[in-house]
C-alpha cells in the first residue's frame, strides 16, 4: 500500500489530545471518520467535517489507517481483539496504529495476530502532553524499523516533531514506559527539594532557579515546578495516568525479574495522590503530599478517603 493512498484515516479515541490530532490530520487533507465513547467530545471534529461512527468496527471498516488513543491496556485488548474490533474490522492491508501508552506484551500480540491475517500493527505511544498535540510536535516511540513505517511516516508527521525507532514490536511501549520512569523520578526530585526549601525557609523559586542553572535540572523542574509554586494543579497530563504508567513499567520490570525501587516509591506516591481525590489533578499535584492539609483540601483533596 502506498503514501498516496491512505487518504482514508480512522481514530479511535477523540479526547484532548486525540483531537487535536485528529485535526492535524484533516488539515493535512486526509478524511477522517471518529468513534469516541462520548460523542459530545467528537462534536468539534463533526463540525469541521470529520464522520461520525457509531462503533469501532463501522470507523474501521473503510480505513486505510485506524489510529487509537484510548486511557488502559484493557481498553486497547477490547478495541482491538474483541469480536467487533479492529482486527476482525479492518480491511486486509490496513494500518493500525496506537497511540496509547500500553503494556509491551499486548503490543506484541496485537502485532502478532495482525501479521498472520494480512494487516499491519505497530505501538506508537507518545510523549509532549496536550501542548504538544495542539502544537502538532508530539515525539513518537515506534515499535518497527524506519523502513517497514515508511508507509505510514507521512501521517506520522502532521502531528509530530521527532519519531523515534525501536524496531521490535512492544519496544516503543517499552521506550515510553522508559521516560515515564525518568519523568516520574524527577516529579518526585523537584516536589521533595521545593518542600525541603519552603520548609528550611528558603525562596522555593530561587532554589529553583538554581537547580536550574547546574545538573539537577529537569524538564519538570523547568515545566511543572513552576505551576507547583503558582498552586496551579489543572491537568496538562492527569496524575491517574501517570499512576497508570508506572504500574505498566513495574509489571514489564518484574516479567523481567528487575528491581525498580525507585519506581516503585513514585508509583506509591501517586497512589496515595489518587486516593485521597487527585487523580483528576495534573501530575504536578504531586507537591501536595508535602503541603500542610489545609492547602492540600484547597486544592480538592480528602484525607479521610485514606483507608
Amino acid at each position: 500500500m502506498s503514501i498516496v493512498r491512505m487518504r482514508n484515516v480512522a481514530f479511535i479515541g477523540t479526547g484532548i489530545m486525540g483531537a487535536a490530532i485528529v485535526g492535524h490530520l484533516m488539515d493535512a487533507g486526509y478524511k477522517l471518520t471518529v468513534y469516541n465513547r462520548t460523542k459530545d467530545k467528537a462534536q468539534p471534529l463533526l463540525d469541521r467535517g470529520a464522520t461520525w461512527a457509531d462503533s469501532v468496527a463501522e470507523a474501521a471498516r473503510n480505513a486505510d489507517v485506524v489510529f487509537t488513543m484510548v486511557g488502559y491496556p484493557k481498553d486497547v485488548e477490547d478495541v482491538y481483539l474483541s469480536t467487533d474490533g479492529l482486527l476482525a474490522a479492518t480491511r486486509k492491508g490496513a494500518w493500525m496504529i496506537d497511540l496509547t501508552t500500553s503494556s509491551p506484551q499486548l503490543a506484541r500480540d496485537i502485532h502478532g495476530v495482525a501479521e498472520v491475517t494480512d494487516r499491519h500493527a505497530v505501538d506508537c505511544p507518545v510523549t509532549g502532553g496536550e501542548e504538544g498535540a495542539i502544537a502538532g510536535t508530539l515525539t513518537l516511540m515506534l515499535g518497527c524499523t524506519q523502513k517497514e513505517a515508511e508507509p505510514i511516516v507521512g501521517l506520522l508527521g502532521t502531528f509530530s516533531q521527532k519519531i523515534f525507532y525501536f524496531d521490535a514490536p512492544g519496544a516503543g511501549q517499552t521506550a515510553k514506559l522508559c521516560n515515564q520512569i525518568s519523568l516520574a523520578a524527577c516529579m518526585v526530585g523537584y516536589a521533595e527539594a521545593l518542600a525541603l526549601a519552603n520548609q528550611s525557609g528558603l525562596d522555593p523559586a530561587a532554589v529553583r532557579e538554581l537547580v536550574l542553572s547546574g545538573t539537577g535540572a529537569s524538564g519538570a523542574m523547568d515545566k511543572l515546578a513552576p505551576l507547583s509554586l503558582d498552586g496551579d494543579y489543572k491537568p496538562r497530563f492527569r496524575s491517574e495516568h501517570l499512576l497508570k504508567d508506572l504500574g505498566i513499567a513495574l509489571a514489564a520490570a518484574d516479567e523481567l525479574e528487575l528491581n525498580l525501587p525507585g519506581t516503585g516509591n513514585a508509583r506509591d506516591l501517586y497512589n496515595l495522590l489518587c486516593e485521597v481525590g487527585g487523580g483528576q489533578l495534573g501530575s504536578q499535584a504531586v507537591s501536595l503530599m508535602y503541603e500542610d492539609e489545609q492547602t492540600c483540601a484547597a486544592a480538592g483533596l480528602d484525607w479521610s478517603l485514606v483507608q
